[in-house]
């Protein structure tokens, strides 16, 4: 097997890695509430995705002492 003649110096295997970036994560808005959400994730604050409510709402304590 071939082996490399001389030790890669710190300046050319950093200079080989600087396209190696870390891309930041995207971010959509809620069509339900306008708030910001992951991408394809249910959104934190209402709990839809894709027109779906996947967060069981409690429900309201007062609501339920007024009846």
């Amino acid at each position: 097997m071939a082996l490399p003649k001389r030790k890669t110096s710190k300046s050319k295997s950093r200079k080989r890695r600087t396209h190696y970036t870390v891309a930041l994560p995207g971010a959509s808005f809620c069509p339900e509430c306008n708030e910001m959400k992951p991408p394809h994730r249910a959104c934190p604050s209402c709990g839809y995705y894709k027109g779906r409510n996947f967060f069981r709402q409690a429900p309201d304590t007062e609501a339920v002492a007024e009846d």
